[in-house]
Parts: C-alpha cells; structure tokens; sequence
C-alpha cells in the first residue's frame, strides 16, 4: 500500500497537498507513469549493459539469465581489477545500468525470504535450504552461471542475513563449504584456464590455522575439520576440489570474493556475512598445521582501489550498541519518547552549528480519536485459547485467507504484503503473545532519531531488523480528511487509504487478495472524490517515531493496513513493516506514495519538491 503524507522531504519545506485532484492533472500523472514504465523497460532489454573493464581489455561475451540479467562469459583481467578501474557500462539513455542490478538483486532477496518464510510456516526442517530449492524451481537464482570478480549490484560492504542468502543470489553457491568454484563444465567457456576455479570464500573462523589481518589473510583450504564446532583438524587436507581452485586462482592471477561471517545475536541467523571486496592469491604451500596435520594455505592480498573495509580481524564493528548514553556522540535528547516507549529513544544531532533536539510535538504511543470521528464497535473475535495455533479454526485465520499472515519466528515475522492484516483483537480467546498479535506488541529494537544533512529528522536502527517484523504504527490524531483540507503547514499528515489500495486506484499498487473482507458492515466511501481516503493520522502535534521516518524511492520499510478491534477498511491501523533486512545504522525508510504533479498550492498551481533520499534509481522529485 501506498501511504501519502503531507510532509515534504526536506526541513523548512512545508508546501501543501491539496486532496481533491483535478481530472487532468491526474490523467498527465498517469501518462507520465506510462512514460517511465517504458524507459524502464527498454533499460532491462539491454542485453549488451554490463560491468565492464579498462579500455585496454578485451569486450566480453555475454548471454542472459533468465531474469534478463547479464551473464560474464570470461574472467575479468586482473590489471584492471588491481588499479580499482572498473567503469560502469551505460545504455543508450545514458543510464548506469548497475542502478538496475541493484534493484535485481533486492528484489531477489525479497523474493528469497517470502520463500523461507512460507517454509518456516509449513513447518518444514531447513526451511532455508528448502527456500533456495524454491527459487531454483522458480528459476530465480539471480547468477545461476558462476562469475569471477565482482557481481552487479552487490557492492563491498553489502551483507548477507544467511548463507541460503548468498545461495540465492548466486554469490557463493555452497551453503556449507567455505570455497565456491567453477568446476570443469567451465572448460570450454574459459579454454585459457585450469579448472577448478575458485569465485569466492567464506571465512568465519572456523579453521584454526586461520589469521585475519584485514587486508592480507592467511586462509586455510577446506577438508579434514571437525565440524563439531572446535575448530581443530582431524585428519589430513587434500589438494583437489576447493584446495586445487585456490591453488589455479593463484597461478592464473584470478581474483576472489572474500566474505567475513560474524556472530550476531540480532540478526535472524545468530550470524552475518559481508563481502570485503575482491583478494589475490599471492601465494600457496602445504605445511603441519597446529593439530598435527596437512593444511594447505593461502595468502590473499586485498586489490587496492575498492572502498574501504567494513570489518576488521572478523569482528564486526559496525552498529555497536552504546552501553551507555554517554558513549552516544552529538546526543541531544536520552528519550524523546519520556518513558513511554519499552526501549528508549535517543536523538542526537551532529549536522546544526547549535545541536537541537526535536520539538513542536507531544510523543503519545497510541491513536487519539479526533472529533466528528466514530471507532466502529469491536468484532467478536476468534475461540482459540492461550495462542491462536489452528489455522482451520481460528477466525481470524479464516479473514487471511485461511492461513496466518504471520510467522512464529524472532517475535513474529509478516511472510508478504497484504491489502489488509486481520489480527485478533479485544474479543478474541488468546492472549498477547498470540503471533497474530505481532504489530500490536511493543518496540522490539533500538532505534536513533538523528538529524540528516537534507531530511531534516531522520530515523535508524542499532540492532539488525529481519525482513517481515513490523517497526511501529504511524500514531498521530485520528481526523477526517475534510477537516484538515484547511490546516496548514502541516506535514505529517497520513491519508488512511487501504480502501483505494485494495480498489487499485490512482495509481496504487494491488497486493494480495487472498482475504475475505466483510460486506456487511454497512461501510462505503462517502467523499465526493472515491480516490480521496475519508480519515487521516495528524502527526503534527502529537505523534510517535515514526513522523520522523523519510520517505525513499527505495524504501527498506513498506506500509500495512492492519484490523484488529474492528472490521473497518477505512480505519486500519497504519503499520511500518521491514521490507528487507535491515543492517544497523541504515535508515529507516518508506515510499510516501505521492504521483508526480499531484501536489497543488491554494491557487491550484502543480507544486514540486526535490527529493533528497539518495537512492540509486531516486526520481529526484518527491511529487
């Protein structure tokens, strides 16, 4: 669903959005779409877009994948990949065409922990292997053909919740062995080299000969471990498999993917993976290791030019959580929320001369009633007791379409985007630890307010936010849309909308149908302009967090109309949910649905406003 907020995208930027639209205006915003849609599309047809490398190299031969991705048919030259000069490929509009790749590749991902998270409700074991066997089935492995260097769309620094992720992808095929190579069914494609190859590796400190200095590593082969988890060898390695490519890598001058796995009690997995950038295999030998046996080890070299490392002798720095308020640099408020919140909410401020904590608003944690509105009575609710478990006798199950919308996993996970979540309310049998209670149980992260450069206020997270879980509730004053027409400067206003969602109007992007929305509760839109939602959330003088939530054009969060005491489509909560999965320190983000030129000032001139998210495909205006 897309919300649509009066609020503007940059500080001190308050222009206003009329809500009747002109016919006019929105068939030239509709046009404009259409526009965009096909320049998209002849962008993704470019068969001949692709990373490439310095001018003195060779063109590659290319092929597609099945999602219309480019495949490398020959290994990159290393020279280029040492001097850090590899450019960009542009189409014929004069678009970078690894803007898209990175699209690819989040949708990718998305498309993954749908996959996994269905396999975690079907109660199957390994539900992530199962995962990756549904995109094979799907044939939707975005690399499913092997690839030396770096992939499109996945930049030094990007990381990965599992390593069914990175399966999923086709960044490092092997869910379990540290060393991903081609094997000879890629002899003929690269007649120049000896196979095995390798494309990558995984260090997580399993192996006891490993050392990590950053920049240089000595990595140890693969085979004779005891995978009970002490790390220490049991017999001898052999030269063949992983070992061998590691070995070729080294004698061809091909250059690897390095990942580093960390611990990490916030992230779904108990462990993170982040690509660290390409390493030369500068040297390989056979020696004793500490147990007594044969290890085979490797000595890669970081390749200059690429951008700086993010971890460091595989420990994650990144998104520590302060262990106090003291350690917080630039912190202007300890809590904006004054207690109300389960978990603080810090604001700190290191953009203003003189650092100023937010104002002009009273934090509450739940919806106001404004006046002229009426909360329609509750629903009766579900019979389960304790926790809702029977999909085929809960009620509320049965408004989802038979299934529960949520997983029972890290506190409740939201398997996909719905036009609507039916939850259990006040009159149903089961308690608050219900899973289909999820959005309803209090903050579950540590969350930032921060000032940004453009944005103004701004909002991120200290702890990893694993794809599904809900953020929070957009809480506000619950008004009619008439009333605030004649309010101004005003920019935190939500325009409940799930009925034109479900409707497909203006524009809005249809979701899932598989619910049974009543009909008998008499409700129907009574504004003159259908396209127009009667209720709104006033976040202007008193709100939550999320007022400060920016909008993106690649947003990591997306909105959810959720139903719980009532059946009213016209006023469902409004809840941010994780899109994808959210790493520490990235901010929080979501599409505030405006259609270009569909903001009009009192003399009912179109009104623009530029849009500052910095997203690789942004639009550059906001409406």
């Amino acid at each position: 669903m897309a919300g649509k907020r009066k609020r503007a995208n940059a500080p001190d930027q308050t222009e206003r959005r009329l809500s009747v639209r002109v016919q006019e205006v929105r068939q030239k915003a509709l046009d404009e779409k259409e526009r965009l849609v096909r320049e998209r599309v002849k962008l993704l047809s470019d068969k001949k877009s692709e990373l490439c490398v310095d001018d003195t190299e060779s063109h590659e031969k290319e092929e597609e994948n099945v999602d219309g991705s480019p495949k490398r048919r020959s290994p990159p030259k290393l020279t280029a990949m040492q001097k850090g000069k590899q450019k960009l490929s542009v189409s014929p509009n004069g678009k970078d065409v690894n803007l898209d790749a990175h699209l690819k590749v989040t949708k990718c991902l998305r498309f993954f922990n749908k996959q996994y998270l269905l396999c975690v409700q079907a109660k199957l074991s390994r539900p992530d292997l199962k995962g990756i066997t549904e995109m094979i089935k799907a044939k939707a492995i975005l690399y499913p053909r092997k690839i030396i260097g770096d992939l499109p769309g996945i930049d030094v620094g990007h990381r990965f919740f599992s390593r069914a992720e990175m399966c999923a992808v086709g960044f490092h095929n092997h869910w379990l062995n540290g060393i991903d190579y081609m094997g000879m069914e890629y002899e003929k494609e690269y007649s120049n080299y000896k196979f095995p190859l390798a494309v990558s590796i995984v260090m997580s400190g399993q192996y006891e000969d490993d050392l990590d200095n950053a920049d240089t590593v000595t990595y140890t082969g693969q085979g004779g471990h005891n995978l009970t988890g002490n790390k220490r060898q049991i017999k001898d390695q052999l030269l063949q498999r992983g070992n061998l490519a590691l070995k070729n890598c080294c004698e061809h001058n091909v250059p690897v993917r390095v990942i580093r796995g960390h611990d990490c009690t916030s992230s779904y997995t108990k462990r993170v993976y982040t690509y660290d950038g390409l390493y030369k295999v500068e040297k390989f030998w056979a020696q004793k290791g500490v147990s007594g046996f044969t290890v085979y080890k490797y000595r890669l070299k970081r390749l200059e030019g690429q951008p700086e490392l993010t971890t460091d002798q595989v420990n994650f720095v990144a998104g520590r959580i302060p262990k106090s308020t003291s350690e917080i640099e630039g912190l202007v408020c300890e809590d904006i929320s004054g207690g109300l919140e389960f978990k603080g909410i810090p604001a700190t401020n290191r953009v203003d001369d003189s650092p100023v904590s937010p104002s002009g608003f009273t934090y509450i944690k739940s919806l106001i009633i404004g006046p002229n509105v009426k909360i329609p009575k509750s629903s009766t609710g579900c019979n389960c007791q304790g926790i809702c478990t029977d999909s085929k006798k809960c009620a509320c199950a049965k408004l989802n379409g038979g299934n529960f919308p949520y997983v029972d996993l890290n506190d409740g996970r939201l398997i996909e985007s719905r036009d609507v979540v039916f939850e259990c309310g006040p009159h149903c049998g089961c308690g608050p630890k219900c899973v289909n209670r999820t959005s309803q149980k209090r903050l579950r992260f540590n969350l930032e307010v921060f000032r940004s450069a453009k944005k103004g206020w701004a909002v991120r997270s200290w702890d990893y936010i694993p794809a599904g879980s809900p953020v929070c509730e957009y809480i506000g004053v619950l008004r009619r849309t008439a009333d605030v027409d004649t309010i101004s400067d005003n920019d935190y206003i939500f325009e409940m909308d799930c009925q034109q969602t479900m409707q497909g109007l203006d524009g809005r992007q249809r979701r899932l149908r598989d619910v049974a929305v009543p009909t008998n509760n008499g409700v129907s839109q009574s504004s003159e302009d259908e396209n127009v939602p009667e209720f709104c959330i006033d976040a202007g003088s008193k709100g939550n967090f999320a007022r400060f939530i920016n909008h993106s054009c690649e947003p990591n969060l997306f909105v959810q109309c959720v139903l719980s005491s009532h059946q009213d489509l016209r006023l469902a909560r409004v809840v941010l949910f994780a899109a994808d999965n959210i790493s520490p320190l990235q901010e929080l983000t979501y599409d505030y649905g405006y259609t270009l030129d569909s903001v009009h000032g009192p003399d009912g001139k179109v009104k623009q406003l530029a849009c500052y998210c910095g997203a690789l495909n942004c639009r550059k205006r906001l409406y």
